[in-house]
């Protein structure tokens, strides 16, 4: 059988999650946290099916969440985007991704991203027929050097990809990255893909600079979200997108037959549940207290790291213990001491390999403090 996707084979995160489970490991490699969610939001949902909603929900998503989503947009970025005709509500923001990509990116077409690069992004572009042209970002700062993207543009060139607070390297783009990416995008008349699932969670006083913020960026830019990511409950599976109503046409005529509508009760539950503002408001200070004290684990050993600006993972260094490749590297931590992370190596262009690991600190304390163990006893190895 001819495959649309040769080269892909099982995702990393299922890989080492599944090692975790073999060895019995500590799982910091998926992206999940390993606590509950707020009781009343589950309250709120199990509401919802009381009351019936059980059955489809809109094809768009419920208004009253599209109009919440509105609300908060507007808010944080002095945006607007219409309820009934620029959001549409998702199985969360991995099929928003595929589905804008699928409406939008068309054979022939090439498509600029940034490596380490989430996974789910070059194979979107490829079954569309199209080319993912990555550029490599540099550790430990995973900068992007915006003359050599101008460098890479061609008459091909549909759409740059762009992810920030950016997984896996917890790093954010700036304002000057942002109007240099407008600047780009308006003169060379190109789309905007702007995954934003970690916007509410961003650290040491900085700010999250959405494509929404910058006219000429809003006006060519599909920008997703996950409140799987946002409410801890990765398994709901519920995102949302935002485009101008021309982008967001094509997309909902792929939306509709792709999944038609997502879950009716956990929308129903989000739209009452984000009237409050403190229920996101305040994830950056939530999750800044357990990046701190997972780095604090780290004080003593070998291993280095750049704090994360943003998302729930930190990147790390292990070149001062051992000169594996990550992947190697990574199967060893967690068979021999019982430590799953993940090896950031498959994000990268041509696979190569950083000697850096990517840990998600999305955990209870108690967790991260057995980490910490772990890591302590870990010697550098090398001769």
């Amino acid at each position: 059988m001819k495959s649309k996707l040769p080269n892909t084979t099982t995702s990393i995160f299922s890989v080492m999650s599944a090692m975790a489970a073999k060895y019995g490991a500590l799982n910091l490699s998926q992206g999940f946290p390993n606590f509950e969610i707020d009781p009343l939001l589950s309250d709120l949902v199990a509401k919802a099916m009381r009351e019936g909603h059980n059955q489809y929900a809109p094809m768009p998503g419920l208004l009253s969440l599209r109009e919440q989503i509105s609300a908060q947009t507007q808010a944080a970025h002095n945006k607007y985007y219409d309820p009934d005709s620029e959001i549409t509500i998702t199985a969360g923001a991995t099929q928003a991704i595929y589905t804008a990509i699928t409406a939008l990116v068309h054979p022939g077409d090439e498509v600029i991203l940034f490596a380490p690069a989430y996974d789910c992004y070059a194979p979107a572009v490829e079954i569309q027929g199209a080319k993912a042209v990555a550029l490599q970002l540099e550790a430990p700062t995973y900068r992007i050097d915006w003359e050599l993207v101008k460098e890479h543009i061609t008459i091909k060139t549909r759409m740059l990809i762009i992810n920030s607070p950016h997984n896996p390297s917890g790093t954010l783009l700036s304002e000057n990255d942002m109007l240099a990416l407008e600047q780009l995008v308006v003169e060379h008349d190109l789309l905007v893909l702007s995954d934003e699932v970690y916007q509410h969670i961003v650290f040491d006083g900085q700010t999250h600079y959405s494509a929404a913020r910058f006219e000429g960026l809003a006006a060519r830019s599909v920008i997703t979200a996950s409140f799987g990511k946002t409410f801890h409950a990765t398994g709901w599976k519920l995102g949302y997108c935002l485009a101008p109503k021309p982008l967001m046409e094509e997309i909902r005529k792929v939306h509709q037959y792709l999944v038609f509508s997502v879950n009716h009760p956990v929308q129903r539950a989000l739209a009452t549940y984000l009237e409050e503002p403190s229920h996101y408001s305040n994830l950056g200070a939530f999750y800044q207290q357990k990046r701190d004290t997972f780095l604090q684990g780290l004080e003593g050993t070998a291993f280095k790291a750049v704090p994360s600006g943003g998302t729930y993972f930190q990147m790390v260094d292990y070149s001062a213990i051992s000169s594996e490749g990550d992947i190697d590297f990574a199967a060893r931590l967690t068979q021999e001491y019982g430590l799953a992370a993940i090896p950031t190596s498959v994000f990268n262009k041509e696979e190569r390999n950083d000697h850096m690991l990517r840990f998600c600190f999305a955990k209870t304390d108690q967790t991260l403090a057995e980490a910490a163990a772990i890591l302590k006893q870990i010697q550098p190895q090398l001769a």
